[in-house]
This record gives C-alpha cells, structure tokens and sequence, in this order.
C-alpha cells in the first residue's frame, strides 16, 4: 500500500516552497506501483540529462520550464502537462522559477 503524507484537501502550491539558487522538493506518495513527488525549482535551476526505467509525467502547476526529451525541447507554461518516456533521455531547466508535481509509474 502507498504510503502518502497529504490525508486532507490542500493546495499544491503549499505543499512545497522555493529556495534562492535551488531545487526542493517533497515526496507525497511513495508505493509499490509509482510515486509522486513535488518539485520547487528556482530560476535556472534544473535538472541534467538522464533517463528512467518507467514513464514520468509532469504537470508544471506554476512558473515556466523548459523540457527535453530525446534532444527536442518543449516549452512547459503553468497549467501544462507531459510526459517523459521510459528509457527516453530527458532533462529540464526553469525558465523561470516553477513548481511541479512528478508522477512516475512502474510498470
């Protein structure tokens, strides 16, 4: 059973804050099957390059980022959603300073 530490209604934006010249982030669910994470990224913060056994989306709820998978960039607003394919190289950059939620399934 996953295991989750949001057991009533809140906002996404509360859940995880910025910090100046880093990435935050918070694991809200973990289990067997995927996890979902929160993620804080300050202005040009980012993720480098790497791939993952299993598909990941990513739903940018606040800011703007910059998205590659497989060398293509995509340019992520506030609100947008898209997911990274397993074993598909990725990367991500904020444009400016964004939040987003992470979910991954294994399969």
């Amino acid at each position: 059973m996953a295991k989750s530490i949001v057991t009533q209604a809140a906002k996404l934006s509360d859940l995880v804050n910025y910090q100046d010249g880093s990435i935050v982030s918070k694991e809200i669910i973990k289990g067997e099957k995927g996890t979902v994470t929160l993620f804080a990224f300050d202005k040009g913060q980012g993720l480098s390059e790497h791939t993952a056994p299993f598909d990941a989306l990513v739903y940018n709820f606040d800011g703007k980022a910059e998205v590659i998978i497989e060398g293509e960039p995509h340019l992520l607003g506030a609100g947008e959603i898209i997911i990274m394919p397993a074993n598909k190289p990725h990367a991500l950059k904020a444009i400016e300073r964004f939040k987003m939620l992470l979910v991954m399934v294994r399969s």
